[in-house]
């Protein structure tokens, strides 16, 4: 019987050799390997996640780019005293002017929509930063779904091949009449039994690689890792301090609630009028002769002073304030709870380690004392299943250890191999 614990890391180094042999052979176009984790994070910059991400950023900065453009000016021709009564009969009397309108912001109005714009776009990377962490956690988590459903299908081959170890001695058993009938029907249930789970174990193994492959932007599915990422992860520790406003959640909050605050601004120097600025030549043509004209007009703020917006931007600014509010005391919910998980999950892990070798060691035994006649097959049974339920425990618990990892990684704004995301 092969050990849980030595059985692990053969699944990496098993993956590595194959990853090799795909990208040498002829067959590496058709047989897909997911690379090491932190290589296939460097790789995924064109999923269509990471693209929805910088068309995001993108838009933001186009819009602040628009924010510094100027009114555009207007120009006019107007012609006067032609076609109408003597002496206007004709065009003899008629007046024409050319005229230049230039609108003129006033009351840093430009200035604080620049600015407004500027934060948006502060607003959207810090977005941006935000769900490139939340996309590196869950591509982590796809990663490992994949290797434990591998896990999965090696443990329920062990258990397939150790039923079928049992059902043999059990006929062994009949054949010398040491046994009745029933007890070998009995096993060859628990064999059919085990196979059901190899099967399931087969389908849920095709489903995690395809949601990796997925989420990596890959049309071509996956089929093996390059990594074992559970183990990798075994002898890190908790992490260090980790400061709440720094996570990604807390600057994304914060972000947002800087653009509101400008947004308030820009609305409120919206409100104030524009004096549009004009000059012109006429020509007299009576007089045959050329006059300039010149003027200025401010519109009256009787009806419209942007007050619906002002106060649509003051409730946002409200709103944006409280989320960043909640955004710490979330994040520093959240790096407690994690730490807190990450120790137990080490313990954890510790436990279920030495109960899988106690399991292994029991079901040894009774193997023993089966075969010799001194124990009844349900006892036999009963050992295998308390060592596949120590397995599947130990399972468990790496995966709990896994995902507290990660946890802390997102925390800290790092993939779950300690890589920096800017």
């Amino acid at each position: 019987m092969t050990a849980f614990h030595g059985r692990l890391p053969r699944i990496a180094a098993c993956g590595v050799a194959l990853a090799a042999w795909l990208m040498a052979g002829p067959g590496a176009a058709r047989a897909q390997i997911a690379p090491p984790f932190a290589d296939l994070f460097q790789q995924v910059q064109d999923s269509p996640r990471q693209q929805e991400l910088i068309a995001d950023v993108d838009r933001a900065e186009a819009l602040a780019r628009q924010a510094h453009a100027r009114p555009n000016p207007t120009v006019s021709l107007t012609s006067e005293n032609f076609a109408g009564q003597r002496p206007f009969n004709g065009f003899d009397q008629s007046e024409d002017t050319f005229q230049f309108n230039q609108p003129v912001e006033l009351g840093g109005k430009r200035r604080s929509r620049i600015a407004a714009g500027a934060a948006g776009l502060t607003a959207a990377q810090a977005r941006a930063h935000e769900q490139r962490v939340a996309y590196a956690y869950d591509l982590a988590k796809a990663y490992a779904a994949a290797e434990i459903a591998d896990r999965h299908i090696d443990l329920a081959q062990d258990e397939v091949e150790e039923a079928e170890a049992d059902l043999a001695a059990a006929r062994a058993l009949v054949d010398v009449g040491k046994e009745s009938r029933l007890r070998s029907l009995q096993a060859e249930t628990e064999v059919n039994a085990q196979r059901v789970q190899l099967d399931t174990a087969r389908a849920e193994r095709i489903g995690a690689y395809a949601r990796l492959s997925a989420l990596a932007g890959q049309r071509t599915t996956y089929n093996a890792l390059a990594e074992s990422m559970l183990e990798r992860l075994v002898p890190m520790r908790g992490a260090g301090p980790i400061d709440p406003q720094q996570s990604a959640p807390y600057l994304s909050a914060k972000a947002d609630s800087a653009a509101a605050s400008a947004r308030v601004l820009a609305a409120r120097r919206h409100a104030l009028p524009d004096v549009t600025v004009s000059i012109g030549v006429r020509r007299l043509s009576a007089n045959s002769a050329n006059a300039l004209v010149a003027g200025i007009s401010v519109p009256l703020p009787l009806f419209d002073r942007n007050s619906g917006n002002v106060d649509a931007a003051q409730a946002d600014l409200r709103a944006a304030q409280a989320r960043e509010a909640a955004a710490e005391l979330d994040a520093q919910a959240a790096i407690t709870g994690a730490q807190a998980l990450n120790d137990a999950a080490d313990a954890r892990a510790l436990a279920a380690d030495r109960s899988r070798r106690l399991a292994e060691e029991a079901y040894r035994l009774a193997r023993i004392a089966y075969e010799a006649g001194k124990a009844p097959l349900m006892e036999l049974l009963a050992a295998r299943h308390g060592l596949g339920t120590a397995r599947d425990t130990l399972l468990d618990a790496r995966t709990a250890q896994f995902e507290a990892r990660a946890s802390l990684a997102r925390l800290q704004g790092r993939t779950i191999t300690g890589e920096v995301i800017p």
